[in-house]
């Protein structure tokens, strides 16, 4: 959410974001609405206070004058009782019209409606040439019995998986290299629930879009596709003290999406499915771009680090305007290269918001000089299972259908070079 200031006072750009974010809002309308709220409210309050005054004057009038101060006051109330509930009604609507203002998105990036837009940035590693008929990442879960992924389906239903054996350890291995990355940099690990309350996803700007792609507990609870929608809404309604920030976390949980997407080939196996498990990174700085920028390369580089120790070739990506979600002000994406496909696939991606959310869910901090202020946050993946399998998996793999194992996973692995045993 945009502060209304910057509504009123910088509509060409909001209008601009409105725009360029492809959101369905009429921001005429929205300002004008605000213009009957902030009127009705200035007659709410005119109205008390003279009722308020009229209230002191009673107390102490004369017998002649009490009855005509007695019979304002009536009418006061009766104007109050009926302008109260329309001040309320207008105020609410003008609430779910501002969870729909989309954050302006930086000067710098790049305008496009969606992923065919994108901007590359940089590469880094060089996608493996086989000297052999290489296989995609079914076809070595199949090779070696690492995963089930028809007969879950009798179970859970279409997207879904079960991993068994060296899968599952090596899942697990990856869970455990991701948090002790993160912690050595100083985030605090925290096992977030699967689930959270409306609010928390309205928080986010996950709400009131987007609804589609998230499952429904009951009439207040819903999974949560990521830890971020936990982790924003934490503090809500706090005051941190400035000397709290920054809060630096390393978010775990299982993950929850519909994706209800086109399916396919490109799309088969563990590249798209309904649960997942994050390792999130997410930050909580103080309300200054330049700091926000610093974050921002951090946890880009945190992300970067970690695919390198994984030894998988990738591509930094722009994300543009039409993509990166209303709440970014930019996203830069890390697709890591997907040799079966011939493309490089997203497996993290980087958000600046500055306080989009944190208005949303009332983060809030008192600074240096008294002054309470909304956070800036930001967040990034640190690891995605299985999605990371994917790469993983059809990197590394040998000739003989073994899997190679990074040299920085293989202490969490019994220093294990290979997986699987070779086949003829």
């Amino acid at each position: 959410m945009l502060a209304m200031d910057v509504l009123v006072e910088q509509p060409d750009a909001v209008r601009r974001a409105i725009e360029l974010k492809a959101v369905d809002l009429d921001l005429d309308q929205l300002l004008a609405l605000h213009g009957q709220v902030k009127a009705l409210l200035g007659q709410v309050e005119e109205l008390r206070r003279e009722r308020n005054v009229l209230s002191k004057q009673t107390a102490s009038a004369a017998d002649d004058e009490r009855a005509a101060l007695i019979e304002r006051s009536r009418q006061i109330g009766g104007t109050l009782k009926e302008r109260e509930p329309q001040l309320r009604d207008q105020q609410a609507q003008l609430d779910q019209l501002l969870l729909l203002v989309p954050n302006i998105p930086g000067p710098d990036e790049p305008i496009g409606r969606d992923d065919d837009d994108n901007v590359e940035l940089r590469r880094w590693g060089e996608p493996p040439k086989f000297t052999f008929q290489a296989r995609d990442h079914v076809e070595l879960l199949e090779l070696h019995d690492w995963a089930d992924l028809e007969r879950i389906g009798q179970v859970a239903g279409s997207r879904t998986y079960a991993l068994k054996g060296a899968m599952v350890r090596l899942e697990l291995a990856l869970w455990r290299f991701a948090a002790d990355f993160m912690e050595e940099r100083g985030f605090t690990l925290i096992d977030l629930p699967s689930f959270a309350r409306e609010a928390a996803f309205i928080g986010t700007g996950h709400f009131p879009g987007g609804r589609e792609e998230v499952y429904q507990l009951d009439e207040d609870l819903y999974l949560s596709g990521t830890a971020e929608v936990g982790l924003n809404y934490l503090h809500s309604g706090e005051i941190l003290a400035a000397s709290d920030l920054p809060i630096r976390y390393a978010g775990f949980s299982t993950c929850f999406r519909r994706e209800a997407g086109a399916a396919g080939r490109e799309m088969r196996g563990l590249v798209r499915v309904h649960q997942f498990y994050k390792v999130e990174q997410y930050v909580i700085c103080a309300a200054d771009r330049e700091e926000s920028a610093r974050w921002f390369d951090t946890l880009l580089a945190n992300g970067e680090a970690l695919v390198q120790a994984l030894e998988l070739p990738y591509r930094v990506v722009r994300t543009c305007t039409g993509a990166m979600g209303a709440g970014k002000v930019r996203m830069w994406d890390i697709e890591c290269w997907v040799p079966s496909q011939e493309v490089y696939r997203e497996t993290h991606s980087v958000s600046e918001i500055y306080d989009w959310q944190a208005r949303r869910s009332n983060l809030r901090y008192r600074d240096e000089d008294g002054t309470v202020r909304f956070a800036f946050t930001l967040n990034n993946t640190a690891i995605a299972t299985p999605r990371i399998l994917v790469p993983l998996l059809e990197v590394h793999q040998q000739a003989d259908g073994t899997v190679r194992v990074p040299e920085r996973l293989r202490p969490y692995l019994g220093d294990a070079e290979l997986l699987g045993s070779p086949q003829e």
